[in-house]
Parts: C-alpha cells; structure tokens; sequence
C-alpha cells in the first residue's frame, strides 16, 4: 500500500516539498533541505519481507555530519523495504531505481539518494529510491537479501507503469558504491529464482533495461574489494566460492543490460579497479558498456561539492548515454 504524501511528511518531520529543479540545470543549483521530500513511499513487500524479520532488529535512521551544512541521513537496520518516489512536474515516460550506497553496513538516504532523485526527476524521469535490506543482519536468504529486494522492487514499479505514467520497457537502474554492486548484481541476476512470488507483480521481468554503476563496488576479491562491503556481505572468512560468485566481473552474462561505469581514478574507498575489472569483464563478453574515468574525485561525492569540477559533468554524461540507449527521449 501506498503511503500518501502527507503521511511521508510527517514521517520526515514536517519539510515541505517545493518544485522540481531541471535535468538540464547546473548541478550547482542548490537545493534546500525542504526540497528533498519524496512523494509517496511505496512498501516493497506488503505482506511481510521473505522469512520475516530476524528478533531483535528494529529499523532507525541516523543523523551524520558534513561539510556541507546539509540534512544527512542513513537508515540503519532495515526491517521495511520500501521505494520512495519523486514524481516529474512533466513525465517523459522514463523510470529510474537509485540505490544509494553505505557499504552494506546502512543506506543513504539524501546524499545519495533523494538528491539525485530530486535533479534527474526534474527532467521528466519517474525516480525511485531503494531502502533495501542489509545482509549480516539475520535474514533467512543471508547475502541473497538486497536482490531479493531490487528484483522485487523492479517488478514493483512496472506493476505501477500505468499509475506512475512510465513506459515499463524504460526502466533504468543507478546504483552508487554498495548501492552499484547491488544494482550489478541485479543486472546480473535478474532472473534468479531468490523468492517465492508473493502477487501478479512477480510475474514482471525485474531485468533493467539499463544499468548505471556510479563508483561502484564491483569485486570481492582482494586486494581491491571495499573492505566493509566485503564483510557486511560476506562475512568475516567467506569461501572463495563465496567470493568469486559475489564478484561482478564473474557474474558478467551476454543478455545483460548495457552498462554505464564511471569512477574516479583517486578513489582511495573503493579502488577503481572495481570498474576496470568489470569493464573488461564486460567487453570480453560482448556487452554494451561506457566508462568514464575522472582523474580526480575521491568516493561517495554524488552531487555534493562537484560544481567548478570535472565531475560536475557526470550526471549529464548518464543522461546523454541513457538518452542512447531509448530510456530517455
């Protein structure tokens, strides 16, 4: 069921929602803290998450500080999984799945997140934002948790295509960091049987027609596997079978979605190694993949601090290849 609009903003204390800002404006615009409210959140599993929710777990978010003065949070502990949705003033058909990042240790929400879903919805793309489930924490499917969630997700949102006015065959999924490895691993997986269907969406495809990895997370394997996403996911002393099967230049398939990467090459958090693995995984198999590499950058800067900077290019780049690819017009 979905939540209304006012129920969403009372449940993030009271800001208020304003218009959406242009795909095609300066990055550099500032949004403000009341900008960033979605329009609906929409329960991923109304009847109750797969096995049910492990004792003891209880679903909070918490308040981090930042440079930049903004609201910055991240959920913790996950027990509902949920989209929230920013609707388009003026639709143009395209639907996009962000999946923020937080090394599957916790979810961003706004830097990742609702920011993003905010700039690309104001140039007509129908955004949602994944608040999936953490795999330490219990769950019955373990590891297999978060795509569960994004397959079940994607069906989700093409099971609404006519009430949310998208074109189910132009649905996009960005992933950021932890958040890229569970949007590869869908893009890799999307056919996996992980869950029982539980309603008519599950009948749905849940393959993305497009995959755009934002400095993701990409391998396991050291020396260049993200240290916390490796644990969180894996375990303090995963199998190599573990390992080699989690990493995404393994999971790499012909019939995958085509493939953004973009990186930069000074990332001290996730090396960009994790790109160039999959990259070249990519192109021995044949599949349509675009990579951009900054220079500079660092990890996990999304929109924030990148206006005056190359990077600053990066989310019109993603239009620009979506727009290729038939998502956007």
């Amino acid at each position: 069921m979905e939540l209304p609009r006012r129920s969403v903003l009372l449940s993030l204390a009271g800001l208020a929602a304003s218009a959406c800002a242009s795909r095609t404006q300066p990055v550099a615009t500032p949004f403000t803290d009341e900008e960033i409210v979605p329009d609906a959140v929409i329960p991923l599993w109304p009847e109750g998450v797969p096995g049910g929710v492990p004792a003891g777990l209880t679903e909070h978010v918490v308040y981090r500080d930042n440079p930049f003065g903004r609201v910055d949070r991240a959920a913790h502990d996950i027990t509902s999984p949920s989209l929230s949705l920013f609707r388009p003033a003026s639709p143009d058909g395209s639907a996009i799945l962000i999946i923020p990042g937080g090394g599957y240790k916790w979810v961003v929400i706004d830097k990742e997140g609702f920011e993003g879903a905010r700039h690309f919805s104001g140039g007509g793309a129908t955004v949602y934002v994944l608040r999936h489930r953490l795999p330490h924490q219990g769950w019955s499917a373990g590891a297999e948790a978060p795509l569960q969630d994004v397959q079940r997700a994607v069906r989700v949102i093409r099971s609404r295509a006519g009430r949310d006015g998208i074109d189910p065959s132009r649905v996009m999924v960005m992933g950021f960091s932890a958040g890229g490895h569970v949007a590869g691993t869908l893009a890799t997986g999307f056919d996996a049987a992980v869950y029982p269907p539980v309603d008519s969406a599950d009948a749905l495809s849940a393959r993305p027609d497009a995959a755009a990895l934002i400095y993701p997370v990409a391998t396991m394997t050291r020396p260049f596997a993200h240290k916390g996403s490796r644990l969180h996911l894996l375990g303090n002393v995963p199998t190599d079978e573990a390992v080699a099967a989690s990493s995404l230049e393994n999971r790499v398939r012909a019939d995958m979605p085509p493939v953004f990467l973009m990186h930069a090459a000074d990332d001290a958090a996730v090396p960009v190694e994790n790109a160039l693995l999959l990259h070249a995984s990519l192109r021995a198999k044949g599949c349509a993949v675009s990579m951009h590499l900054f220079e500079t950058g660092g990890h996990g800067f999304g929109l924030r601090g990148i206006a005056g900077t190359p990077l600053e290019a990066w989310p019109s780049l993603v239009v620009a290849w979506g727009r290729a690819k038939g998502i956007f017009p």
